[in-house]
């Protein structure tokens, strides 16, 4: 049929409409196949005579013969189903290409994952997942590139892809640091555009969410004491309703002046303390708090601004 494997009546037709002389393309349009199937049948299977058809007949079926049956993937040594391990696999793979990891290397993390000693060398990869080694290779290098595998060499000197027990630690460190990066490149990319136009706020609320996604993850260094500081700083800034010097909260705080520079370095690195609110720098040096302006749209400060008792609405 048409797709499928060349008959050895589909050789007969070859051979006699190449001795009349059409081409691969015209023999692969009556036959219903490509024209590359028609090229590398003639070019593995002709004779020294040309090609005939009962000797591209014989020629197949000895290489079928040769050919080692591909192995399934390996039973595990301890008794468990192979069906009921080769099922959760491919379920866990699946999951994990939905997180955006690409699907090969999700079923190679997998299968490294579930192997008795977390290792296993490209030849095992091969023959337990049935792909080509150039698929493996490609899969460790996308999974050293996130850091999920490494690798190293056994005592036979052979590659080996290991999964560590500190993996998921590596991975969140990984992560963390990527997600730092994007909120630097959208600050940047907001002041580039300008803080005012649509284009800087976009990419200033992005630059935010990821900041706050780094925060969550790596809380920065700080101590309690300095975030309970921080957290001080900003209630006086809040009390006081103007903006002051480091000088002027350490005074009203009775603190020394570097305890308030840093209560107000912690507020800069992990801006999620002072949310709603953020502490900006006057020109004088002077710090003071307002609203995040991505908390409200401008539809809302609008509407607030005009509501009965606002400043803006009492003047009306």
């Amino acid at each position: 049929m048409p797709g499928g494997r060349l008959t050895h009546d589909d050789r007969r037709q070859i051979a006699i409409w190449l001795a009349e002389g059409l081409g691969y393309a015209e023999i692969a349009r009556r036959l219903g196949r490509p024209t590359s199937t028609i090229s590398r049948e003639v070019a593995r299977n002709s004779a020294p005579g040309g090609y005939l058809a009962d000797h591209a007949q014989r020629s197949t079926g000895l290489r079928a013969r040769r050919r080692r049956p591909v192995q399934a993937t390996e039973p595990p040594a301890d008794g468990r189903p192979a069906e009921s391990v080769r099922g959760f696999m491919e379920q866990f793979a699946t999951l994990l290409a939905g997180t955006g990891l690409p699907r090969m290397p999700a079923r190679v993390f997998v299968c490294l994952l579930t192997s008795d000693s977390g290792s296993l060398t490209s030849a095992e990869l091969v023959r337990r997942l049935r792909v080509s080694p150039a698929s493996v290779s490609k899969a460790v290098g996308h999974l050293e590139a996130i850091e999920l595998v490494r690798r190293t060499r056994d005592s036979g000197r052979r590659e080996r892809y290991v999964v560590d027990d500190d993996v998921w630690l590596r991975a969140f460190e990984a992560d963390t640091g990527a997600h730092t990066e994007i909120a630097a490149a959208a600050r940047h990319g907001s002041e580039l555009f300008g803080s005012g136009t649509s284009i800087g706020t976009r990419l200033d609320r992005m630059a935010r969410f990821f900041a706050w996604i780094s925060e969550q993850m790596n809380d920065s260094g700080l101590t309690d004491a300095v975030v309970r500081d921080a957290l001080t700083v900003l209630a006086a800034l809040v009390h006081a309703a103007r903006p002051l010097t480091v000088d002027d909260l350490a005074a009203a705080l009775d603190w020394p002046v570097p305890r308030t520079a840093e209560a107000l370095d912690a507020i800069g690195r992990r801006p999620i303390l002072a949310d709603p609110l953020t502490v900006e720098r006057t020109g004088r040096g002077a710090y003071a708090v307002i609203p995040r302006p991505d908390r409200l749209s401008p539809a809302q400060r609008d509407a607030l601004s005009a509501a009965p008792g606002s400043a803006r609405g009492a003047r009306k």
